[in-house]
């Protein structure tokens, strides 16, 4: 089983001590001691897996995927979102501690901006979380010119947000660029909803760098467009 490189300083460090635990455990033949290492072992694994993936083919350049793995919780229009300047479309996503944590990029994109903003932890399900609890927000800018984002947003378990990109790297389409630890949800922010066609619904399970969330229109340039509509 592959372990994630992001939750490096907390599966190496419990793999060392259960690994020291269980031969203990076996030397002084004390079987449910040498058991529940294991177990403990197996559940941090499972948290911190990354299994393989590879994105789908012929996709076009406006198809954008999950960030996550988890279940759609919103498909939220709002009439003004910081990273689209106007009408945006977000997509939320809910991450049980049984989901894969990998975070992945929904595109080619060049990092615009990096914002952590400080909050609460709140359970990552409240209907408060996406607005009061901590959270990083990355303004990408896709290959068609288009500004979209994706939001971690810590959880009421989750409480460390990795997330070791700056501006001006470029993320390929279904990178790994960070994760949750424990429990958590994440956002997709696209501009104008009303040229979007969406593929999910509430309740859906989705999987980061496999599922189509939704499509952009091509060659989308909502800043040139705006400037040709102004002159």
């Amino acid at each position: 089983m592959r372990l994630t490189r992001h939750g490096l300083v907390v599966w190496l460090p419990v793999s060392i001590a259960v690994l020291i635990g269980g031969w203990y455990a076996a030397a002084a033949q004390s079987w449910p001691l040498l058991t529940a290492a294991f177990g403990t072992w197996l559940l941090v694994a499972a948290f911190f897996r990354d299994p393989s993936r590879r994105t789908p083919p012929d996709l076009s350049p406006g198809d954008m995927l999950s960030p996550a793995d988890g279940t759609v919780t919103a498909v939220e229009e709002v009439n003004h979102h910081e990273v689209a300047g106007g009408p945006a479309l977000v997509l939320r996503i809910f991450l049980s501690v049984l989901d894969v944590h990998v975070n992945r990029s929904p595109s080619d994109v060049t990092v615009l901006d990096r914002l952590h903003v400080p909050g609460r932890f709140l359970d990552a399900r409240s209907v408060d979380a996406a607005s009061c609890n901590e959270s990083t927000l990355l303004v990408l800018e896709t290959s068609c010119g288009t500004r979209i984002g994706v939001r971690q947003i810590a959880g009421k378990i989750a409480r460390r947000i990795v997330c070791p990109v700056k501006e001006g790297d470029r993320l390929a389409r279904g990178q790994q660029y960070g994760m949750i630890r424990f429990g958590s949800g994440m956002e997709l922010i696209l501009p104008r909803p009303e040229t979007l066609s969406i593929h999910v619904q509430v309740g859906e399970k989705v999987h980061a760098g496999l599922t189509i969330l939704a499509t952009m229109p091509p060659a989308d340039r909502t800043g040139q467009d705006a400037d040709d509509q102004a002159h």
